[in-house]
């Protein structure tokens, strides 16, 4: 692996350690709900650390997020993401006030909840905000499907090679390396939304990605696409003459 390789893969990492680094001196500058009280770098430290640990558990679960709801609405798991965000930033927190002999009051943990949970909901904001306006690809490489396409799909879907896409009704099935989704979209919008991709319509309803076709089955005299997962997409009379045109079969 080269050094160019190595510091691309890293580089989301140290994106969001700058990140961390700079809201925490923010913060510890800023000094809110009396923490300049831990003094100087205590202060530092102490925002910085509980930015790590938001940072950490945001991944967390935004992960589970992406694995199990992923087709949630955006605002509503971000909503949930910043309360579940404060609640191992709240418990750090009435620990250090613990170690500290400065121990909150019970009927003060609401309050205190809160204010940790307006700063995990502002970063929650700014990271979702962030990822919307982040190009789909911020340095050359394979060719990817426009946002047009990818954003209707589950989060764990969006980044899945794409190997065919199916109108049904009004409806699109995209079948993917990674899985399959039902979503709403006309077949011809995701053709121009997969007009960077090398695909080609071998149906009405069918679009094929090239790189996904195994072989060609002929054995009812038309011919059939044989695609990565088993799956027989059609070949049309239409259809036919450019596929075979272009070298399909």
């Amino acid at each position: 692996m080269t050094v160019t390789m190595t510091l691309k893969r890293l580089k989301p990492l140290l994106v969001n350690i700058a990140a961390i680094l700079a809201l925490g001196t923010f913060l510890s500058i800023l000094g809110p709900y009396n923490s300049h009280n831990f003094g100087i770098p205590g202060v530092w430290f102490y925002w910085t650390g509980l930015m790590a640990l938001g940072w950490g558990s945001g991944s967390l679960f935004t992960w589970l997020f992406d694995r199990y709801l992923p087709d949630w609405p955006r605002a509503a798991t971000g909503l949930a993401l910043s309360v579940l965000v404060s609640l191992p930033v709240f418990l750090a927190v009435a620990g250090i006030q613990a170690m500290i002999g400065a121990p909150f009051e019970l009927a003060v943990a609401p309050i205190v909840f809160f204010f940790v949970w307006v700063i995990s909901a502002a970063v929650v904001t700014i990271s979702i905000l962030t990822e919307r306006n982040r190009p789909a690809s911020e340095s050359p490489g394979p060719p990817v499907a426009s946002r047009a396409l990818t954003d209707k799909l589950p989060h764990r879907l969006r980044r899945a090679s794409l190997i065919a896409m199916v109108a049904e009704d009004h409806y699109l099935r995209v079948h993917t390396d990674k899985g399959e989704a039902l979503i709403l979209m006309r077949l011809s919008d995701a053709i121009t939304a997969a007009d960077a991709l090398d695909g080609a319509r071998t149906h009405r309803s069918w679009w094929v990605a090239r790189e996904a076709v195994e072989r060609v089955d002929r054995g009812d005299g038309r011919a059939r696409l044989i695609l990565n997962g088993n799956i027989e997409a059609p070949v049309s009379r239409t259809y036919a003459p450019k596929l075979r045109e272009a070298g399909w079969y």
